[in-house]
């Protein structure tokens, strides 16, 4: 479903590829931990030190990456369609490796890697199916895919993605409502076995850094999947 049909705020909207090199600047001092990395700390089912080679798509300013290099994991690699975010995530120094492609559409050698993450991007592609497929492809059998994205939730109570221009004016990244269903449907197509889920809540932890979300306390804004290649 388009955001469009629940968008309550009414923000200039941004193609994703346009919002995300005006949000490189910022990305960094706007998305906190507890959206992402705190559910990832919390799953169980991936021995992240045992990777040998893992792919961070949408790696964006490389925040997942460098996690991922801390964890122990050997070799990563990160793919974006934006030069702006690439220049960020080269800076790291944790990837071996920078792709600018479609996430959808890598064109990279397949039934190559161990782990497959992808965080916060999820929204803003109108289809699901083509990421799974993708995705499918690029795992070796015994792989996993990590899939971290910003609650159904929260989209549908009309809140989008969106930063704070250098001007100070709110503007909305283009995105998609999908539900836990489509994501289902869609990896279940491409042979995936669920194996692990979470969802983040708004919790006194959040507060402590966005007191003005107090009318949202309790409710789901992130989840994560881990999906396995048989």
């Amino acid at each position: 479903m388009d955001f469009a049909l629940f968008d309550n705020r009414k923000y200039r909207t941004l193609a994703v590829r346009d919002g995300y090199r005006e949000w490189s600047a910022s990305y960094e001092s706007t998305v906190e931990d507890e959206m992402d990395l705190r559910l990832l700390r919390r799953i169980a089912t991936v021995d992240w030190a045992s990777v040998h080679r893992a792919l961070d798509l949408a790696c964006g300013t490389g925040r997942i990456g460098a996690w991922l290099c801390e964890q122990g994991v050997k070799s990563i690699g990160g793919v974006d369609f934006t030069s702006e975010m690439l220049d960020r995530a080269r800076a790291r120094g944790a990837y071996q490796s920078l792709t600018k492609a479609d996430i959808r559409h890598t064109d990279l050698e397949p039934h190559a890697y161990d782990l497959i993450t992808e965080v916060l991007a999820d929204e803003h592609l109108p289809d699901l199916k083509p990421l799974y497929a993708e995705v499918a492809r690029l795992l070796r059998p015994g792989g996993s895919f990590v899939i971290v994205g910003y609650h159904s939730h929260f989209l549908m109570s009309g809140i989008p993605t969106h930063f704070d221009s250098a001007t100070g004016e709110p503007i909305a990244v283009e995105s998609y409502v999908h539900l836990f269903s489509d994501h289902v449907k869609a990896a279940r197509a491409a042979g995936l076995d669920l194996i692990e889920a979470d969802e983040g809540v708004i919790d006194d932890e959040w507060l402590a850094k966005k007191p003005q979300w107090k009318k949202w306390l309790h409710h789901p804004v992130s989840f994560a999947m881990v999906w396995r290649k048989p």
